[in-house]
């Protein structure tokens, strides 16, 4: 198991899709399970800032994810919501809904099985979030902490969000900031991970310089291709 972790806009998921790709391994986005709930909260008009309401629905909708590195489709009670949870309504809602211990304890268990059952088959995952290597699977054999420059994350974040016109550099570093404020304790760096700073890296030299790494701790399934699924 390969544990991606790092703050929004450091490149984690695109860098962990393709380590992936590259090994022939499955792939979780353990953050895309919080934004789902957060979407579904959203829709339903809760107030994703009432910890007690939100921990009272955090088990109501039935939030699925492929681990599937070509296709990591999300869906909310059977509806594909892959493109809907990455707006900037849910990326500045979802980091309340995350702290909520009951929705912690809900979405870590199901990340938990999700991996001990691509680890049972034999076919080994990479998991990127915020506390993968400290909390959801402190086992892993290959633990990174990815980073960048606050300038470099929000022009990332930006360019991700170019489909929204007020998702400009400035506000997205504006945004940014509150999400890291309140992400803080879900964003500690495992003590056995190693750091790399993506800010003047490309996207193939970081999937490169993880993958070596990888291959350095001796990680048994380099080489599989990836199954569909």
């Amino acid at each position: 198991m390969i544990a991606v972790d790092g703050p929004a806009g450091s490149g984690k998921s695109s860098a962990a899709r393709g380590v992936a790709t590259e090994l022939g391994l499955r792939y979780l986005d353990t953050g895309a399970m919080y934004r789902a709930l957060t979407w579904w909260l959203l829709g339903q008009d809760l107030d994703v800032g009432d910890r007690a309401t939100v921990a009272g629905h955090a088990r109501r909708p039935a939030i699925e994810v492929s681990t599937d590195p070509a296709s990591p489709r999300v869906t909310v009670d059977g509806a594909d919501v892959t493109g809907l949870i990455r707006t900037r309504e849910v990326s500045n809602a979802v980091s309340a809904v995350a702290s909520v211990p009951e929705v912690r304890a809900h979405l870590i268990a199901q990340q938990q099985d999700i991996l001990a059952r691509a680890c049972a088959a034999g076919e080994g995952i990479v998991a990127e979030g915020r506390d993968i290597g400290t909390v959801v699977a402190p086992q892993a054999a290959v633990k990174v902490y990815l980073t960048a420059s606050e300038e470099t994350r929000a022009t990332r974040r930006s360019a991700d969000l170019s489909a929204d016109p007020g998702a400009t550099p400035a506000v997205t570093r504006d945004e940014q900031k509150r999400r890291d404020t309140a992400d803080a304790a879900q964003s500690v760096m495992a003590s056995d991970a190693i750091e790399v700073d993506s800010t003047v890296l490309s996207l193939d030299q970081v999937i490169g310089l993880i993958v070596r790494v990888a291959g350095e701790r001796g990680f048994p399934l380099a080489g599989r291709p990836a199954r569909s699924g």
